[in-house]
């Protein structure tokens, strides 16, 4: 549930012995107001503009802060907010997002002392993590590790997913909303001829995080199938797959596009036009062939058509994009988890109509994590 600041400090959060009056109040902005949370009298005193909050303000902040505190608190029907308890506070700030509490730590310093409490962010971390932890080596010391404030804790697998099932997975969360994340490695999916070495080759690289990934030698139908259970997902979001590899010497990834689908296990999902390799797609649809070198050059002409015959009726298409991490991502398809359910969400990616062989995709697994900008809010 996301709270604004504003309804943080209303008695709908706080208990109504800590009421704040209605002078108080509208000094307190919305989510997309300019005024910080603090008292009018401070208002009134200095304009501070929100946009340029950062940590570098916290001191002209306290300072603003104590001066207010030193002089006269008084307010109608109602009690100072410097004056809740720091635990009222961490109570209400439990209740935000991850994103927001880190905001609101720039209030004042009783504000960024709550949102340092571990209740703070032990309510961000989602309720199975010591589940999820527990199932490998590097999770259960990290659960073990007394210097790790539950903050450090959130944040470390924010930034560092951790390998579970033996390596076959990694486990991370969502930033902003502390949502899960996990990637399937290569050899917890299901690729077609991948346990034939004369089509694909099984080998390691330094900036996977897993020990294996899988190398495409050359094959006609490319096929890469995988699975995961919904219950292991977090609840009322939208969950996009994404297939994660890179491209080595390739060929034949760029004449026809693939077809991805994600959806529920024994249900029809929805299907979408994918291209692994757009800037050889590209290419292809600038070709201009000189007369004299036509049958030269007769495989590219009948790719480029088979290009313009599979563009889909609405022309939509899903392109490859760079990650961070030094990969690239090209979307499944997305789905819904509605609530608590048990049934797998099933994720393919397929080219068999094109009839030539394809060569030099290395996958490293297929990610799943919360599509940004579609996460629900839902009241609790």
């Amino acid at each position: 549930m996301h709270i604004s600041p504003r309804t943080i400090l209303s008695s709908t959060v706080f208990p109504s012995i800590y009421t704040i009056p209605p002078s108080l109040l509208s000094s307190i902005p919305t989510p997309t107001g300019s005024t910080p949370p603090i008292s009018p009298s401070i208002a009134q005193k200095h304009t501070l503009d929100k946009a340029k909050y950062t940590h570098k303000d916290t001191q002209k902040l306290d300072a603003k802060t104590e001066e207010y505190q030193n002089g006269d608190r008084s307010t109608d029907n109602g009690i100072d907010l410097y004056a809740l308890p720091e635990g009222c506070i961490a109570n209400a700030l439990s209740f935000t997002s991850p994103r927001d509490a880190c905001r609101l730590s720039l209030v004042g310093s009783t504000f960024r002392s709550a949102a340092q409490s571990d209740d703070v962010w032990e309510r961000f971390l989602p309720a199975d993590y010591r589940d999820n932890l527990s199932r490998s080596d590097e999770g259960i010391n990290l659960l073990r590790s007394a210097s790790l404030s539950k903050k450090q804790l959130f944040l470390h697998l924010c930034d560092h997913p951790v390998l579970i099932d033996g390596g076959t997975k990694s486990f991370s969360l969502e930033k902003c909303s502390g949502k899960k994340c996990y990637m399937l490695a290569a050899r917890d999916l299901t690729i077609v001829w991948s346990d034939t070495p004369k089509y694909w080759k099984w080998t390691s690289l330094s900036m996977s995080r897993f020990t294996e990934v899988a190398e495409l030698l050359s094959v006609f139908w490319l096929e890469i199938r995988g699975k995961i259970n919904t219950s292991m997902l977090s609840l009322d979001t939208t969950y996009a797959a994404y297939l994660v590899f890179r491209l080595t010497s390739s060929y034949g990834l760029d004449s026809q596009p693939g077809e991805a689908e994600v959806g529920i296990s024994g249900e029809e999902g929805k299907k979408q036009v994918v291209h692994l390799d757009p800037e050889g797609a590209q290419r292809l649809r600038q070709l201009r062939v000189p007369r004299s070198q036509r049958d030269q050059y007769g495989y590219q002409r009948a790719a480029r058509r088979r290009l313009q015959q599979n563009m889909p009726a609405d022309g939509v298409v899903q392109y490859a994009k760079q990650r961070g991490d030094g990969w690239m991502e090209i979307e499944l398809g997305e789905i819904f988890i509605k609530g608590d359910e048990n049934v797998d969400m099933e994720m393919n990616l397929m080219e068999v109509k094109g009839g030539h062989p394809k060569s030099g995709l290395v996958v490293e697994g297929i990610e799943v994590r919360p599509k940004e900008g579609t996460d629900q809010i839902v009241n609790t």
